[in-house]
């Protein structure tokens, strides 16, 4: 697994315009949810794909059955993040090249606990950006200055008040 910098994915998120989530959910109490809020709140075009929701909407965007059915006119798709166990990731990689490398699709991002290091060989080799075991949101708070604003991120490590 690659240890990634904090340039490269400061750059990633940077350039990163459109998000299809895969396994998004409408349960507002759910991971997913709250990624995907936030991401939209910070100005990302999140595309929902959730095969159990389709047709609904999402923070105003239609919920697609999958990654091949997000219709041309959505536009580009930058980065593919998965909220789906690991043995799940190898077909759904297949599905984002086949499905989306003419969108220029530039990332594959596995969320946290996410590791399938098959999928990321086939996703290298077309190209792609992988990233393993993190989070954009979290990684956005953290490089883009939303933790400290919490109290959080200070370099300061203490018990006392």
């Amino acid at each position: 697994m690659t240890d990634y910098t904090d340039k490269f994915l400061r750059e990633l998120l940077s350039t990163t315009k459109t998000i299809a989530m895969v396994g998004v959910s409408l349960n507002e109490m759910r991971p997913s949810y709250f990624v995907a809020r936030y991401l939209n709140l910070k100005g990302f075009k999140v595309v929902p794909i959730n095969p159990g929701q389709a047709g609904k909407t999402l923070f105003g965007q239609m919920i697609y059955p999958s990654l091949a059915e997000i219709p041309e006119d959505v536009g580009p798709i930058d980065m593919v993040d998965i909220f789906r166990r690991s043995e799940h990731v190898g077909p759904i990689v297949d599905d984002a090249i086949a499905a989306l490398s003419t969108r220029s699709l530039r990332t594959i991002w596995m969320q946290i606990g996410v590791i399938n290091e098959d999928a990321e060989a086939v996703a290298k080799a077309a190209g792609l950006n992988v990233i393993m075991n993190r989070c954009p949101k979290i990684e956005h708070q953290r490089l883009f200055g939303e933790l400290r604003k919490a109290g959080f991120n200070t370099g300061v490590i203490s018990s006392k008040l």
